[in-house]
C-alpha cells in the first residue's frame, strides 16, 4: 500500500512540474510576442510619420499652385 501511494506521490509531483513549465514557457512565448507587436507597432508609427510628411508636402505644393493661377 504505501509503494502505491509513493508511486502516485510521484506521478502528481510530475505532472504539478509539468505544468508549471508549461506555464513558464507560454509566459516567455507571450513576453516574446508582446515585443514583436510593439516593434510593428513602432514600425507603424514611423511609416505613418512619413506619410503625413509627404502628404504636408504635396499640400503645400498644391496650395502654391492654385495660388499662382488666381
Amino acid at each position: 500500500m504505501m509503494a502505491f501511494s509513493e508511486q502516485m506521490l510521484t506521478v502528481i509531483l510530475s505532472i504539478i512540474i509539468g505544468i508549471l513549465f508549461a506555464i513558464v514557457y507560454s509566459l516567455r512565448v507571450l513576453v516574446l510576442m508582446e515585443r514583436r507587436v510593439a516593434r510593428v507597432e513602432m514600425h507603424i508609427e514611423r511609416m505613418a510619420e512619413k506619410i503625413i510628411k509627404e502628404e504636408v508636402v504635396i499640400e503645400s505644393s498644391l496650395k502654391r499652385k492654385h495660388g499662382r493661377k488666381r
